[in-house]
């Protein structure tokens, strides 16, 4: 990824659109490649435009979020995918997450927090609070069915007991700097874990480590 951050907003608001363009291409490290008013115009403008991060409506016509978030994750050169929403505890959010989102946005975020919350995911950090992270766990896996229990045991045991002591970690919410303080580690080192937890895991972001640690009965 370059210096600047190239990001594709799909809404199918034009006054949404409008708005976050105004403040995101209002940053000096930002720039808005493109816009698209649905999930399968966002998808060929992905393909057009490589951005770094799209910021992804949830309930669209033609093609809603979740299912353009579904098709992009599953993509290797996959950007990072920031679903917007009105309401923090929206199942289509939690079903975005689930899928690969890498976090959410409220549509009333103070633009500073935006343009902070995009450089945040381009980077790889996590977007979601202790608190937040444990509400969509909780909604997304209330009932443990016992298959995906066992699954989830058995990723876990490809990991090695540092790899292990993180996974947990970004099982309870905490950032790399607070896994990197409470286990006596560099950031970089914590960054290096998490990326071989996606491997391992067979997972795309920290909120799925997070479902897999919950899942596992460990959360």
């Amino acid at each position: 990824m370059g210096d600047v951050i190239r990001i594709l907003i799909v809404d199918d608001d034009p006054l949404v659109r409008s708005g976050l363009g105004l403040i995101l291409g209002g940053a000096p490290s930002l720039e808005v490649v493109a816009q698209a008013a649905d999930g399968r115009a966002g998808l060929a403008a992905v393909d057009e435009h490589r951005p770094d991060v799209v910021l992804m409506d949830i309930r669209m016509p033609t093609m809603d979020g979740i299912e353009a978030t579904e098709a992009l994750v599953a993509r290797a050169d996959a950007p990072k995918v920031i679903v917007l929403t009105t309401f923090d505890a929206d199942e289509h959010v939690i079903r975005a997450l689930a899928a690969g989102a890498s976090g959410f946005l409220l549509k009333d975020t103070a633009p500073e927090d935006i343009v902070a919350a995009v450089h945040k995911v381009a980077a790889g950090e996590p977007m979601l609070s202790p608190s937040v992270t444990t509400t969509l766990i909780q909604q997304v896996t209330t009932q443990r069915a016992p298959e995906r229990t066992r699954q989830a045991q058995e990723r876990l045991t490809r990991l090695t007991e540092r790899e292990h002591d993180v996974a947990l970690a970004v099982g309870r919410g905490l950032s790399n700097a607070e896994i990197a303080q409470e286990l006596y580690l560099s950031v970089p080192t914590i960054k290096a874990h998490i990326g071989r937890l996606f491997i391992k895991l067979e997972v795309d972001n920290r909120v799925q480590i997070a479902l897999c640690v919950h899942d596992a009965g460990l959360g």
